[in-house]
């Protein structure tokens, strides 16, 4: 590219160090992850302590993996881990597991900010050319932003993990699980669990989640279509200024309303929706539904098995996860995964349904093979599940 064309491009490209500058936050491609990893450490950390685990909290999490491991086996016939042993429990800081989940969900991210770009044609550049200058700032400044927004999603999504499944979709690496052992501790404390009890169903949680998540319903379905739903959002440059236009000044609450509007990164990124997007959107529902409610039943029955059958620890969780649920919902709506309360007991109305009429022999069966998830139509009605699965 000639300089002239490049200046014409860049309204700093007469300016060196803002020139640089620029070059250097627009050097990543679509999204700036030197920005997002460092939005996401802050978020993750903020001002309170996170602190190492010591070398007795590993050996004690891993000792009571062994335990849990042994029982998710037995109930879902779904490996774990290779060669008959569980993967190892790492545990780590609420940094690290914002830095490892940043990077699990790279190619997701990597998609959306793609899907994102925006596609300007000779015939959309202002003739103005303080409009032009404006429009093409926009467009530099894209990659620092989808970092920006990102991370900061991940990081607040860090602050209140407690393992690594904190939302349903399969990792990379298969042979580790991430615990943030401080975080489960400080909540064993606050809800007055004792904490033996809560490590043990966060084990239970995570394994459950490993072994069903490693099924190749979810490598070959589940996650092709999350794939599909994030590279089908189309950038609308309009909807911040629209959502300003919207907001009514005489509301006593105005100011709160203009916080969230701009904390809000699909806003901030301008995503919008598509009709593909709502196509997907059942299908996906569906399937999330049934994936997370089979996940709550060997949860449910393990946790039954080690830690008595009327054990508060779920309830507690969910609740948690209502509180801290806003961070969680705008990176579930991003990836097009819902994990509200309505979704979460559709999904165990689901097997329950299924265990009612046929026991739960035929429940491994959902996540066997990608056709094996229910449609739409299934998901509330489990016997049509049912009858398609004894005519295959």
């Amino acid at each position: 590219m000639a300089d002239g064309d490049m200046n014409a491009s860049n309204p700093f490209g007469g300016i060196p160090f803002f020139n640089d500058m620029m070059r250097a936050m627009a050097g990543q491609g679509p999204l700036n992850w030197d920005l997002a990893q460092q939005f996401a450490q802050l978020g993750a950390v903020g001002d309170s302590p996170d602190p190492e685990p010591d070398t007795a909290t590993r050996l004690a999490f891993n000792s009571l993996a062994d335990i849990a491991d042994m029982h998710v086996r037995a109930i879902t016939s779904l490996s774990t881990g290779s060669n008959d042993t569980h993967t190892e429990i790492l545990t780590t800081t609420r940094a690290r597991w914002a830095h490892r989940t940043l990077t699990d969900l790279r190619p997701l991210f990597t998609n959306l900010a793609t899907a994102l770009q925006p596609h300007n044609t000779d015939g959309d550049v202002p003739d103005d050319p303080m409009s032009a200058m404006m429009a093409n700032l926009s467009t530099m400044m894209a990659p620092a932003m989808m970092g920006m927004s990102v991370g900061s999603m991940i990081g607040a999504l860090a602050s209140h993990a407690l393992g690594q499944y904190e939302i349903p979709l399969a990792r990379p690496h298969t042979s580790e699980i991430l615990i943030v052992a401080s975080s489960v501790d400080a909540f064993a404390t606050e809800w007055e669990i004792p904490t033996d009890d809560l490590r043990m169903w966060v084990l239970i949680h995570e394994l459950a989640s490993h072994a069903v998540l490693a099924a190749p319903a979810i490598a070959e379905g589940l996650t092709t279509l999350v794939q599909a739903h994030v590279s089908a959002f189309r950038p609308n440059p309009d909807a911040l200024m629209s959502s300003l236009t919207d907001l009514d000044p005489s509301d006593t609450d105005a100011m709160a309303a203009v916080q969230n509007l701009f904390s809000n990164p699909m806003v901030m990124m301008g995503a919008s929706r598509t009709a593909e997007q709502e196509a997907l959107a059942p299908v996906l529902d569906a399937h999330v539904a049934a994936i997370s409610g089979y996940i709550d039943y060997v949860v449910d029955a393990v946790s039954a098995r080690l830690l008595g059958g009327a054990s508060p620890i779920a309830e507690a969780v969910r609740r948690r996860r209502v509180q801290n649920g806003t961070n969680s919902h705008l990176v579930e709506q991003l990836l097009g995964i819902s994990q509200t309360r309505s979704q979460q007991q559709r999904g165990r109305a689901f097997v329950n349904g299924i265990i009612e009429r046929d026991g739960a022999a035929l429940l491994p069966s959902l996540v066997s093979a990608p056709g094996n998830l229910p449609t739409p139509s299934e998901i509330d009605a489990p016997g049509l599940w049912l009858a398609r699965m004894e005519i295959q």
